[in-house]
């Protein structure tokens, strides 16, 4: 009987915990985190090669609750980034190329932001592609097609939203649009935006007033100097310091280019975009540190890209995350590179290829030891014969991840469902198996 109560005392005790947690107030400090084309494999990917390089693990790993979020639309099992970033934006399924728009094409929907900036939240949104690209612009822009561009920047404008940060505004100033008014950095000014460059004076922030577009291009993380202040995380930590108020605030942080790597096939690079987009987490991670009982975390992807699979049949039953250090930039910037380098010899062959290949992807040639990273006769053929037809980075990159024991299955979007993590006040809401509308629908809920 004794222990009959107890176990009805800790179930009662469970019930009024979860019950307790839906009534507190709305969390005053709400992050939402989007790895675009960012599933479990690169997750788990970077995780380990994190783990192989003597780091701690993902803080994006390690938040105490988990939900396993589907990610189709209405037009497709294999969403894109439009379709997806308007369910996580504003909680209903659309087709695939349409922007905050419902499914009958006319109803312009609501995000979450949109929400919070009524609610008298400031709101941030920052990315590391184009800041009128498809998952930033599902927060604030209302279009049936993605490719809209100076119209999405039109809506950017109008948002009013207050922190906007990412690599400039896609065809700024399209004067062949229907509804031209001018550039629309230009049109940000009049509205009142203070619009920097990576060569402003950033001081201005510290004001803490007006609206900021920041244009400042990020490369591959990969690819990034080392003295080079602009990162996500650096983006990430700008718009706490603005944003931070009395009432409040909404961020969107998306990693845009783990898309990118995915579509090009470059493990290497994928690896490093997650690892610079858990870096910008944990700035978030910090900050919440500050105000535990204020802060939600939530971290989620808008569907998986390349159909990355950890494991790879010349490995058999072994990976080798470690190897993907060899390669020292992305395989867009070894084209560069290797374009440079045949325009310079006129006479460039592939045995001058093979140097660059060691330099940049950490290839042997010479065949003297058993080095994992010595090039093998199948291999060596496999990139000889792409020197030939000029795609020697794709078939690097792919010589790479077989090293490394990581196969590709794609070029595109799959259907994989994505792994959502969260920390923070409210964060046992975004456990389960949902669909991706939920995270908006969730966080609406909340700030009600």
């Amino acid at each position: 009987m004794k222990r009959l109560l107890t176990v009805i005392f800790i179930v009662l005790a469970a019930i009024t915990f979860s019950v307790n947690a839906g009534n507190g107030k709305a969390p005053k400090y709400i992050f939402l985190f989007i790895g675009d084309g960012m599933a479990s494999p690169q997750r788990m990917v970077a995780d380990e090669f994190a783990r192989h390089a003597g780091h701690d693990r993902l803080v994006i790993n390690k938040m105490p609750f988990h939900g396993t979020t589907r990610t189709g639309s209405i037009s497709s099992l294999v969403t894109d980034s439009a379709a997806s970033g308007t369910a996580i934006a504003c909680g209903e399924k659309t087709y695939n190329g349409s922007i905050g728009i419902a499914k009958d094409g006319k109803r312009h929907l609501v995000s979450v932001a949109e929400v919070a900036k009524k609610k008298g939240m400031k709101v941030g949104i920052i990315t590391t592609v184009t800041i009128n690209h498809a998952t930033p612009a599902a927060f604030y822009a209302h279009r049936t097609n993605r490719g809209q561009y100076y119209e999405i920047g039109l809506d950017l404008v109008a948002s009013g939203f207050d922190f906007f940060a990412g690599s400039g505004v896609t065809r700024s100033n399209n004067k062949k649009s229907k509804l031209y008014k001018g550039d629309i950095n230009d049109l940000a000014k009049k509205a009142g935006y203070t619009v920097l460059g990576r060569k402003d004076d950033f001081s201005v922030l510290r004001a803490k007033k007006g609206k900021v577009l920041i244009n400042a291009p990020l490369p591959y993380d990969i690819d990034r100097h080392n003295d080079d202040p602009f990162t996500l995380a650096k983006f990430t930590e700008m718009g706490i310091d603005f944003l931070d108020n009395e009432k409040g605030f909404f961020m969107m942080v998306e990693g845009g280019k783990i898309d990118y790597a995915g579509h090009a096939n470059d493990a290497a690079a994928n690896l490093r975009e997650v690892l610079a987009f858990d870096d910008a987490v944990r700035v978030a991670v910090n900050f919440a540190k500050k105000h535990p009982d204020e802060t939600l975390i939530v971290v989620t992807g808008d569907h998986e890209t390349g159909g990355m699979t950890m494991g790879f049949a010349a490995t058999g039953y072994a990976m080798y995350m470690e190897r993907l250090a060899h390669q020292k930039c992305s395989a867009g910037e070894f084209n560069n590179k290797l374009k440079a380098a045949m325009k310079e010899n006129k006479n460039f062959s592939f045995e001058d290829a093979k140097l660059l290949l060691t330099k940049y992807f950490g290839f042997r040639f010479d065949g003297k030891d058993k080095d994992p990273m010595q090039i093998n006769s199948k291999e060596l053929k496999q990139l000889s014969d792409a020197f030939k037809k000029g795609k020697l980075p794709h078939a690097a990159r792919l010589v790479m991840a077989a090293k490394a024991g990581i196969g590709w299955s794609t070029g595109a979007h799959t259907a994989l469902p994505v792994l959502t993590t969260a920390q923070g006040k409210c964060a046992e809401k975004f456990s389960g198996f949902y669909e991706n509308t939920e995270i908006s629908n969730r966080l609406k809920a909340l700030l009600k």
